[in-house]
């Protein structure tokens, strides 16, 4: 990490977390934030269902919600990026403060209730979409809506046709009852009508789905079978894990120890990782390796990105870790990541993918 980009970040460190993101982005579109060394190899080179990408490191959703810096975010190296979540009206999402620090695990607790500036002006940025890059949209519902499921085909028929793919959130814990959509009949009727919506769009995007980490065993190989079985492009796995909830885990129960450990939310960053890895291991051996998967959750190390891949990932998302370790973690991932396959003697990423997958077991 170089000198400017560890100040920058010890500077942002010190203030509130969304004035912290706004500013990032801020400077983003300012085009302040200096760029890193990218690290670029054959061996990294991934086919994610059709798509092309230089490597398999991705941005998840969550830094760039309004499609505002994707010309910006472009230029650091990311195999793929992905703006939103974007619903169909605008809304403001949560009451402040939503976004919460967790700095002794690397970690955040947000429950910003997706945020967005809505469908039609996301629309209108993303015709200017970035040249060369591969662009995906993350697809939300409306805090108020009486029929979500329409408001994913809405943001569908939207925007569908500007990006290379689309990913529908069922799975954030911050909008009251969103995840019920990942109960089986439910689901396989939001990712039907999402499947008819890109069909019938001029051009036709990829569709995935983004699942949570806090499915039961018999939930989870229900939702990965009709993924499976409407033959879904990929499944992102996964979301942010609920935290401080009626029901659900606190954050003493995870053993988190910052101050910020006892808000609701989403949990994201480094806790996340040996959960959503067993997850993604799981949906691997549901699916005997069908649907492609993208991992996230928790990745700051080469090492964390090798294992995802053990695991069954054939892409990576992330975001958290940036704000700990700036954007300059791409490349050393990458280059981390590259000399891990040469030296296990995979010739390519998709070589590596699922070969660990065994010592990577669910708990219910």
């Amino acid at each position: 990490m170089k000198r400017l980009e560890s100040l920058t970040l010890r500077a942002l460190n010190r203030v509130e977390p969304e004035t912290g993101l706004n500013s990032v982005t801020k400077l983003l579109r300012l085009g302040l934030v200096p760029l890193p060394p990218q690290y670029r190899s054959c061996r990294l080179a991934v086919k994610l269902a059709g798509l092309e990408l230089p490597n398999p490191l991705g941005l998840a959703a969550g830094i760039d919600k309004d499609a505002v810096v994707m010309h910006a975010l472009s230029k650091f190296g990311f195999g793929f990026i992905e703006v939103g979540a974007v619903t169909p009206a605008p809304q403001d999402g949560n009451p402040k403060p939503r976004l919460f620090r967790l700095q002794q695990e690397q970690a955040a607790i947000n429950r910003l209730g997706f945020n967005s500036g809505g469908a039609e002006a996301v629309a209108e940025r993303l015709i200017n979409r970035p040249n060369g890059a591969v662009i995906g949209l993350n697809v939300g519902a409306n805090k108020e809506s009486v029929d979500r499921i329409n408001d994913f085909v809405s943001v569908i028929e939207t925007c569908g046709s500007q990006v290379d793919f689309l990913t529908v959130n069922v799975s954030s814990p911050n909008t009251t009852g969103l995840r019920k959509l990942q109960a089986a009949a439910a689901l396989k009727d939001v990712l039907a009508k999402s499947k008819t919506a890109c069909r019938q769009l001029t051009k036709r995007p990829k569709l995935f789905v983004k699942l949570e980490p806090d499915l039961s065993l018999p939930a989870l190989r229900a939702a990965a079978e009709i993924a499976a079985e409407l033959e879904l492009d990929a499944i992102i796995a996964t979301n942010t894990r609920a935290v401080n909830f009626p029901n659900g885990a606190s954050g003493q129960d995870l053993g988190l120890k910052s101050s910020g450990r006892n808000e609701k939310g989403g949990l994201s960053g480094r806790p996340l990782f040996d959960i959503s890895t067993r997850v993604l291991a799981e949906i691997y051996r549901i699916t005997e390796g069908s649907v492609p998967l993208i991992g996230v959750g928790g990745i700051t190390t080469a090492d964390d990105a090798f294992k995802k891949i053990q695991a069954g990932a054939t892409a990576l998302q992330l975001y958290t870790a940036l704000a700990f370790r700036g954007f300059s973690l791409v490349a050393e991932i990458l280059s981390g990541l590259d000399k891990r396959l040469s030296d296990e003697g995979f010739g390519a990423v998709s070589e590596a993918v699922g070969t660990d997958n065994s010592n990577w077991r669910y708990r219910d």
